[in-house]
């Protein structure tokens, strides 16, 4: 018999499909992956930006998690939008009895592209607390960095970037990826800071409207990437050319009246 393997993300639902589980899923799906979810929380939202949100209780969280775990083997953990404290505190000590220490990747979401608040400035200690410990890596993004480090803007030049990964390692996290994709430049340049080593990966950007789900397509990808094996480096590598990949071959369709979402299986519509 052949055996699947697993990547679960825990997350908030975007029902317009470009964010969220239903981007997760798509990209696990994509990597050759089979794609597990834990939900956090409902949203209202399309291409235009989120209506309203609804976390979901503890315990709801708590009976999704524990039902596949308790049956289904984990290779790797995606950590999206948490939404408040009381469910970081709940995934951390879940995570903490995970069997198999499987990689986790937690993408650090603190507010939406279109400007919503997803997570509490005073739950922002206990992410950092709880998970950082946890997570084999964190992807927070320029605008993130700045408020995980208590910086008054997000860093521009390469210096600046790389001393914002390493006080975010000495916070607690174990590896770090600095994501440059709201930077001004024409290039995109992400910092990762593994192993008291900085690696920087750069890429032209591409010109495009539709990028609506770009920070969860990228994190899961590493996460589908690690749980097939793939050390940090050569997931992040690997993740950021199908995301530009899916950049590159969803910015001729349109979805919707705003920022459309990635094309994730590009490869399959071939």
């Amino acid at each position: 018999m052949n055996k699947y393997t697993t990547v679960l993300t825990i997350a908030g639902s975007d029902g317009s499909g470009g964010a969220g589980i239903q981007a997760d899923i798509k990209t696990y799906s994509a990597l050759g992956c089979y794609g597990l979810s834990v939900i956090t929380a409902l949203t209202a939202q399309n291409t235009l930006g989120i209506r309203v949100v609804y976390p979901l209780s503890v315990t709801c969280v708590t009976e999704q998690f524990k039902a596949i775990t308790s049956d289904i083997a984990i290779d790797a953990v995606k950590i999206g939008m948490l939404g408040n404290a009381a469910i970081i505190k709940a995934v951390a000590a879940l995570l903490s009895g995970l069997k198999g220490d499987p990689p986790i990747i937690l993408d650090t979401i603190l507010s939406s592209s279109s400007g919503t608040m997803l997570l509490p400035l005073e739950a922002m200690e206990l992410l950092k607390s709880d998970l950082f410990p946890l997570a084999s890596l964190i992807t927070p993004n320029l605008p993130e960095a700045a408020l995980l480090t208590g910086a008054k803007h997000p860093p521009e030049t390469p210096e600046a970037i790389e001393e914002c990964a390493l006080k975010l390692l000495e916070i607690g996290a174990n590896a770090v990826l600095v994501k440059g994709g709201h930077s001004e430049e024409n290039e995109c340049r992400d910092c990762l800071l593994h192993n008291n080593r900085y690696h920087w990966f750069s890429s032209i950007k591409i010109m495009t409207s539709n990028t609506h789900g770009t920070g969860c397509t990228l994190s899961s990808a590493i996460a589908a990437y690690m749980a097939r094996g793939e050390k940090i480096e050569s997931a992040v590598k690997k993740a950021k050319k199908f995301l530009d990949e899916a950049l590159l071959a969803g910015r001729d369709y349109r979805l919707g009246n705003g920022n459309g979402p990635l094309h994730h299986c590009y490869r399959l519509w071939r």
